[in-house]
């Protein structure tokens, strides 16, 4: 079988600048090829140049943004279409998978089945944040939903949220994103002392404004704790400039001396800093399922999240972590001081977290269920496609 993830970003490519899409997509891809008879390409679209290569055991084809003078947002689409049909028939394709977000799929008419996985549409995420979409967005994710052959969600909320969003009354099956625990060990060193972290874009949707809030009421009851901060900045959707500099005016001045900002890092340096990090604090407002959460579990750090939708699809509260609403900055705060207190409980909540990744979402288990999905997706759709 051979399975082809179209999708807008992918890790430590030049021109993709990936997040959590890219590295679920990732994980996946190197999972799936593991297996034997299965061949997995990579069709990453918006880039700089076209280009083919082969990394990983993977196949790699880039697919170059193209500016049009006037329906540039169909043009391109067709583009794409003619591209994946070509490669369909030359490379022998079974099945494309894409995401949901921005619905690049829409308007295409493919020669092979379509999966569409949520990952979490704009939609869904201004459903979630109370935002208003632009219709055509909506527009665009609607159409490639609607035309789907298939549709997977990585978590039971995404999907429900999403069919609710959109009023669509169409099945979809529940997979979650899955981990490869090779790569997140944890540590046998000590961490550091009073260190929390956060890592993760900068952005409003991810709680990260209340972190600012919550870092000030931690330092007043114990001014030995730092906040260490790595990920990208992003410009505020309300306040048109920099969230980092939006969190900086909310710190108080002495909380400010506690707080390190790196930048955006590789992953080397994200696994470095949850080894070293005595907590972990990721409390986002928006999510469908988060990689991040997936990747300090199984660095068995004890977190501290939020407790919306989602969440009680990864986490249990007060066994992997805990889990309060990102807005309730006392409550939050309270769970930061009480881990970085207990050392006992610390280590057993993130023996607890990453037992509970190796059992639910290691890549092997979750490979092989999307697998076994893709086979029913064909065994399905043989008729309309030969």
């Amino acid at each position: 079988m051979h399975i082809a993830f179209l999708t807008p970003e992918y890790p430590d490519l030049p021109d993709s600048n990936s997040g959590g899409l890219g590295t679920s997509i990732q994980n996946l891809a190197a999972a799936l090829s593991e297996f034997e008879g299965i061949k997995v390409s990579i069709i990453v679209y918006d880039q700089r140049r076209d280009d083919f290569f082969q990394k990983d055991n993977l196949n790699f084809h880039l697919i170059a943004k193209r500016n049009y003078s006037l329906g540039g947002w169909y043009r391109y689409r067709k583009h794409l279409e003619k591209v994946i049909n070509d490669l369909a028939v030359k490379e022998d394709i079974d099945v494309i998978e894409a995401a949901d977000w921005t619905g690049i799929t829409a308007f295409m008419k493919l020669n092979v089945p379509l999966v569409i996985r949520l990952h979490g549409s704009d939609a869904y995420f201004c459903d979630l944040e109370g935002r208003k979409q632009k219709w055509k967005n909506r527009w665009f994710e609607k159409n490639a939903l609607q035309n789907a052959d298939e549709i997977i969600s990585v978590s039971e909320f995404t999907g429900s949220r999403t069919m609710k969003v959109f009023d669509l009354k169409k099945n979809f099956k529940v997979i979650a994103n899955g981990l490869d625990l090779e790569n997140f060990k944890p540590s046998e060193a000590k961490p550091k002392t009073n260190q929390v972290l956060y890592f993760g874009s900068l952005i409003r949707k991810k709680g990260f404004l209340e972190l600012a809030e919550i870092f000030n009421l931690v330092y007043l009851k114990n001014p030995e704790a730092k906040l260490v901060i790595a990920g990208r900045d992003v410009i505020d959707n309300e306040k048109g400039e920099s969230t980092w500099k939006t969190f900086q005016s909310i710190l108080n001045s002495k909380t400010s001396k506690n707080v390190k900002y790196l930048g955006q890092v590789n992953y080397k340096v994200i696994i470095n800093l949850l080894e070293e990090s005595t907590v972990v604090v990721l409390p986002s407002f928006a999510e469908a399922f988060p990689m991040t959460w997936l990747e300090a579990m199984a660095m068995e750090k004890a977190l501290v999240t939020s407790n919306i939708g989602w969440a009680k699809e990864i986490m249990v509260q007060e066994k992997t972590g805990y889990m309060e609403h990102p807005n309730d900055h006392d409550r939050v705060a309270e769970k930061i001081l009480k881990l970085l207190q207990d050392d006992k409980l610390r280590k057993r909540m993130g023996a607890q977290a990453r037992k509970k990744v190796q059992q639910e979402f290691n890549s092997t288990i979750i490979a092989s269920k999307n697998l076994k999905f893709y086979k029913l997706v064909l065994k399905d759709q043989s008729s309309d496609y030969h």
